[in-house]
């Protein structure tokens, strides 16, 4: 598969899901324009764009809330975010909508 094709190969993918799915190619736009990607839907620009934030790093921090941890194990708000967002997508596969 040639580079320049791989967001219209993904937005082809998305035909098959759910009808409940949000399609990338339906996005509303963005509110600045930018010059569509070859490789990435709108969908996976704007995760990529919230994973490299300063803010989203800065969660590893942050200690999540807990009562009495046991050994060296805790968690960071980091670390939780990404078990939740994990089993998110597990559920939207289950469902077959977008992950």
């Amino acid at each position: 598969m040639r580079s320049a094709h791989v967001r219209e190969w993904l937005e082809a993918r998305e035909e098959g899901l759910s009808p409940y799915a949000v399609r990338s190619s339906a996005s509303k736009g963005r509110a600045r324009p930018e010059t569509p990607s070859h490789l990435r839907t709108e969908f996976q620009r704007d995760r990529d764009r919230i994973i490299h934030t300063n803010s989203f790093r800065q969660l590893k921090h942050k200690s999540q809330v807990f009562i009495a941890p046991r050994g060296d194990h805790y968690a960071t708000r980091l670390t939780h975010t990404i078990e939740v967002a994990q089993i998110g997508r597990t559920i939207a596969r289950a469902l077959n909508l977008n992950e």
